[in-house]
């Protein structure tokens, strides 16, 4: 079992950065594949970033590619998501996801989910 709780999240300027955290429980969590996804009103939710459980792999959307940057530090029980440039189509719910040993890019194989953070980006 793992639990998730995602922060910082907040109102920023286009342009600018935010880190989101993930601070997850349990003993095994560098057993497990880390995902970000994203939610805006009205759209499905979308893959964003995400991580291998060693951490030697990670894969990104092509919207953020280049922009935001996924990383862990498994002695902090901790994924984070550095987002630089920040441009109003990045606004969402900001979601952190594990997957047990495999990386995914696929909401549908992520076992346990965070409550989202929100991110909002004025123009």
């Amino acid at each position: 079992q793992v639990q998730l709780l995602e922060s910082g999240g907040g109102l920023v300027q286009a342009g600018g950065s935010l880190r989101l955290s993930c601070a997850a429980s349990g003993r095994t969590f560098s057993s497990y594949a880390m995902g970000w996804f994203r939610q805006a009103p009205g759209k499905e939710r979308e893959f964003v970033a995400a991580i291998s459980w060693s951490d030697s792999n990670t894969y990104y959307a092509d919207s953020v590619k280049g922009r935001f940057t996924i990383s862990r530090d498994n002695a902090k029980n901790t994924v984070y998501l550095q987002m630089n440039s920040l441009k109003p189509e990045d606004a969402a719910v900001y979601y952190c996801a594990a997957s047990y040993l495999h990386t995914y890019t696929s909401s549908v194989y992520y076992s346990y989910w965070g409550q989202g953070t929100q991110v909002t980006v004025s123009s």
